[in-house]
């Protein structure tokens, strides 16, 4: 088994989107989705080793369904066109997510859209120390590999309780704090692909540090 099976899996899937062709090629997705467990299982112990504030997740607790939510969104096909995981995850948030997909793979983390709760936490730790979080999303290593946040329905107006004046304003007005990297899916089939995903959790996790702390106190 190899990335790329996994993929002509995932080509054939999106051209035969429906339960019946699901239930005829069962084996083969148990297959391709087992191989998939096995590199998270790898990764996950790999990252292990670098972050003693780790949290260990498994292969078959860090995967997610290929299945999408028609009872939410009932336009959408029936099976993603990705696999999807989030390693070191406390919570489904926050965590390090990877997806494998047909038009690309994406490798970040973060808080998408968080509930209200979670979004308080996060602006009360701007608001307190924001220049900690500049730093962080101004320094290098950041700037290099993910360019910058996510800023998709930011607000155009200061929220509830801060001026217009604040400091950190523009950060203040965001309603998602999360970050990565999109990337044509052969760095799969590099000899240095688990390098390559090592580097940017490395690169990624201040900016998650900062986060999880924030919606930890």
């Amino acid at each position: 088994m190899s990335f790329k099976e996994l993929f002509n899996f995932l080509d054939r899937l999106q051209q035969n989107n429906h339960k019946e062709w699901m239930d005829a090629n069962r084996k083969e997705y148990v297959a391709v989705r087992n191989y998939f467990i096995d590199w998270l299982d790898g990764m996950n112990h790999r990252l292990a080793g670098l972050d003693p504030d780790y949290f260990d997740t498994p292969g078959k607790k860090a995967i997610n369904r290929i299945n999408n939510n028609l009872l939410f969104h009932p336009n959408r096909p029936v099976y993603k066109d990705h696999f999807g995981a989030g390693l070191d995850q406390v919570s489904k948030q926050g965590d390090f997510y990877i997806e494998l997909g047909l038009d690309a793979c994406f490798f970040g983390g973060g808080y998408w859209y968080p509930d209200s709760k979670l979004l308080r936490s996060i602006r009360e730790a701007i608001d307190y120390n924001g220049e900690e979080f500049k730093a962080i999303l101004q320094s290098k290593n950041f700037i290099k590999r993910f360019g910058a946040m996510e800023d998709e329905g930011a607000l155009s107006r200061p929220p509830k309780g801060f001026s217009a004046d604040h400091p950190h304003i523009e950060l203040l007005k965001l309603k998602s704090f999360a970050a990565g990297v999109h990337l044509p899916r052969e760095v799969c089939f590099q000899k240095d692909f688990d390098d390559l995903v090592v580097a940017i959790y490395q690169d990624l996790l201040p900016f998650r540090r900062y986060l999880n702390q924030a919606v930890s106190v």
